[in-house]
């Protein structure tokens, strides 16, 4: 069996110096590919020399609306033409938190990161919270099928699944599928078709049972797969063989 982390952050304070380490974990729990998820200038430049150092690692570069303000579109660009760059992400909204940026600079500098992937045809890893209804308006209105979209830790109920399946979306499922108070979460990933379903960990984030309560690392994205594969009612191995396949096609690996 072999399972692709499709969104982790080996680029975290958390996991600095033990790149190894977490990579040797991941293998012993079948985990053997990751893409490395930048959200800052500081946060992609690791991204890109984990990758450049680490063979199973992919790098994903992009500006999280928390720094949306410090966006670099020319930086942006020349990232995203080296070999090690499979996507651009995490990218998107969140309305969660008040000292956020304001709305309407995370649209636009989320739309301005759409119509680079769009122009150099590359994915995007969405980061969505509390703000569903704009992001579907925003990827309804910018088509986004030639270049794929990963919906990232998806947590909507399945009426959202199926809006954001009609928009042509990959749906990824973090370790907030495992939680036992999460069951929309739990329906929507049943609900899920295989060819449109990715695994990740956003560690050291979302630890899924049951490890939850302690922080999170790619290796545990094997629990991500078998909770998936529980409410599906079928292998954890076909869960794996989906969404490894799956990855590979998003990111044109």
């Amino acid at each position: 069996m072999k399972i692709f982390d499709t969104h982790t952050h080996l680029n975290d304070e958390a996991f600095v110096g033990k790149t190894q380490q977490f990579i040797d974990n991941a293998k012993e729990l079948d985990v053997v590919e990751m893409a490395i998820i930048g959200s800052n200038e500081a946060f992609n430049l690791e991204a890109i020399r984990l990758a450049q150092n680490y063979q199973p690692l992919h790098a994903v570069v992009g500006w999280h609306p928390e720094f949306a303000k410090e966006y670099n579109e020319e930086q942006l660009v020349n990232q995203i033409k080296l070999p090690e760059v499979v996507g651009i992400g995490e990218i998107g909204l969140d309305y969660h938190w008040e000292e956020d940026p304001d709305p309407k600079i995370q649209q636009k500098v989320l739309i301005q990161q759409l119509d680079v992937a769009k122009q150099y045809n590359m994915p995007v890893s969405i980061h969505c919270r509390d703000a569903f209804e704009d992001m579907y308006q925003i990827l309804k209105d910018h088509d986004m099928s030639k270049s794929g979209i990963i919906l990232h830790s998806f947590n909507g109920d399945v009426d959202w699944l199926n809006k954001f399946l009609d928009l042509g979306l990959w749906i990824s499922y973090s370790g907030v599928v495992s939680f036992k108070n999460a069951p929309e979460v739990h329906e929507s990933a049943k609900n899920t078709p295989l060819d449109r379903l990715l695994v990740e960990t956003d560690a050291p984030y979302l630890t899924p049972e049951p490890y939850r309560g302690h922080a999170n690392q790619p290796a545990y994205t094997r629990y991500v797969v078998d909770a998936i594969a529980k409410y599906k009612d079928i292998a954890p191995s076909e869960v794996a063989s989906a969404t490894f396949k799956n990855a590979h096609k998003v990111y044109n690996l």
